[in-house]
Parts: C-alpha cells; sequence; structure tokens
C-alpha cells in the first residue's frame, strides 16, 4: 500500500483516499437520514382508534375546542389570550404536566396545532387528543370518503 513494488528501495509518498471517501460517504448517508428527523414540532401521543376508555376516578384535564373556535378549560369557557396563563396557574398541569384536546371534527388543523403549541409553552410535556370510540372502522372511512368527494 504505502510501498511501491520495485526493487529500488523508493517509497511511495502517495495518500491513499479510499478508506476516506468510505468514511465520508457513511457519514453523508448517516445526517441525510437524520437530518429530516431533527423538525421541530410538538409531540402528541395519539391514541389508536381501538382504545379504551381511560378509568380515572378524578378525572383528566381536558381542554375543548367548538367548531366556532371557543375554548373550555375543564369546563370553563377561556379566552385564548388567557389559555397560556390558565395553564400555567392550573394545579394540574404543574402536578401531572399533561393535558387532553378534544377538538370538533370540523376544525382546521391549525387550530388544534396552535393549541397545542400554546399548551407546550405553558409546561405541559404531554399533550393527548380525545376521540370518539367508533364500532365500525370501516363505515367511518366511507363517511369519510364520502364527505371527500362532495
Amino acid at each position: 500500500m504505502g510501498m511501491s513494488a520495485g526493487g529500488d528501495g523508493d517509497l511511495n509518498a502517495e495518500i491513499n483516499v479510499t478508506p476516506l471517501v468510505d468514511v465520508m460517504l457513511v457519514l453523508l448517508i448517516i445526517f441525510m437520514i437524520t437530518a429530516p428527523m431533527m423538525n421541530t414540532g410538538v409531540d402528541l401521543d395519539l391514541p389508536q382508534v381501538s382504545a379504551k376508555n381511560i378509568e380515572d376516578p378524578e378525572g383528566k384535564l381536558v381542554l375543548s375546542i367548538e367548531k366556532n373556535n371557543k375554548i373550555h378549560l375543564g369546563g370553563t369557557l377561556v379566552t385564548w389570550a388567557d389559555l397560556e396563563v390558565k395553564l400555567k396557574a392550573n394545579e394540574r398541569v404543574q402536578k401531572e404536566s399533561e393535558l387532553y384536546i378534544e377538538a370538533d371534527t370540523a376544525l382546521p388543523y391549525g387550530v388544534v396545532v396552535t393549541a397545542m403549541a400554546v399548551a407546550k409553552n405553558a409546561g405541559v410535556q404531554k399533550v393527548m387528543m380525545l376521540t370518539e370510540p367508533t364500532d365500525n372502522l370501516a363505515t367511518r372511512l366511507t363517511d369519510l370518503d364520502q364527505n371527500k368527494t362532495r
């Protein structure tokens, strides 16, 4: 590798770049795979469609968002401007650091994401979405397809 095959005893001073190229290609592949995963966003723990009901005697803190963008925190009407302050002052958020969000299906995605971002800013570590259980998933999917074509 580093020596010539000739019998004159001269050393070959050229650098073998093949191992360097191999290492650089591996690093490039690693960065190409991990770079898309480094996006910042809102972490979600989404419930499965066939999830069972949550049994909790105290009840969980729920943020409800209506069609008309009105929000209720634990059943109390709250303005969007006061939501972060109310969440920071809430004892349950301080103790459990989790919040359940239920939103109307007609709401734009951005409204729900805004609520999740406000909750994260208020110190909520775990944001979970509440859904209505459905007996027949196929019927629900058919309904969604029919609404899409309208």
